[in-house]
């Protein structure tokens, strides 16, 4: 049986916006590394899966933040896998602050591709072969949600260049965020609310692409969805501010 993984931060000058606390797309990041840090200190990282040409890839995610820390502010991330499908695998995370007072949770849920034919390959073995690294403990909080449709009120382009790539050569999970989140006004996006990020990624977006972002906004949430080359959706998401 399992246990959870502990990871230490920092909220650096570059992860900062005007407010001078963490910008939601550097918190993202910094889940997402802390995912690729422990899969690779657990024998399954990419390095491992590319040797077979498989790589990981999120399919959704679901990001919580209650209050956004200052810069320099520590903080830790603990992560767990729940569990491990034939398709998708549930990766949890908290975000602590130094006194130990969560402030942040999300909920990936990945799956595996072959890099030549970039369709999905049966993950079952990793559970297999990787049960001692699955904890018996549910997410924190509810699993990322679809979004299934979205009427965008206005649209940018934005054509895919080299600093949009990751590892995988698509664009990285939190060009896309930056992307939609450039799209809203200031006071939205700085205002001191719990707020609540879904993202569901359809269909890969690659460089030389040129994307259509599309907007709804819907009083303290935005809808988006991404299009590449004038196809259907690749990425649809959602972002709610909650006021209490």
């Amino acid at each position: 049986m399992g246990e959870k993984s502990l990871y230490k931060f920092r909220v650096e000058p570059q992860e900062v916006d005007f407010t001078l606390r963490a910008t939601l797309a550097s918190l993202g990041s910094a889940i997402l590394n802390t995912a690729g840090q422990d899969a690779y200190g657990k024998g399954f990282g990419v390095d491992v899966l590319n040797a077979e040409n498989h790589s990981w890839v999120l399919s959704r995610m679901a990001i919580e933040i209650d209050r956004r820390p200052e810069q320099y502010t520590d903080y830790a991330i603990a992560t767990w896998i729940s569990d491990y499908g034939r398709v998708l695998s549930t990766r949890n995370f908290t975000l602590t602050d130094a006194a130990g007072h969560e402030f942040g949770r999300a909920v990936t849920q990945w799956a595996m591709i072959d890099l030549t034919s970039r369709t999905a390959v049966d993950l079952s073995w990793v559970g297999r072969e990787h049960d001692d690294a699955v904890v018996p403990v549910p997410p924190p909080t509810e699993k990322p949600r679809k979004i299934r449709t979205v009427t965008p009120s206005r649209s940018v382009e934005h054509r895919v260049v080299y600093s949009d790539i990751d590892f995988n050569r698509h664009v990285n999970t939190m060009r896309y965020i930056e992307m939609m989140l450039d799209m809203l006004p200031l006071d939205l996006l700085t205002q001191e609310a719990p707020v609540r990020l879904d993202i569901h990624f359809l269909k890969e977006c690659r460089f030389g692409q040129t994307l259509t972002v599309g907007c709804e906004e819907r009083g303290q949430s935005a809808l988006f969805e991404i299009s590449g080359d004038g196809t259907t959706a690749a990425v649809r998401a959602q972002v709610e501010w909650r006021h209490e």
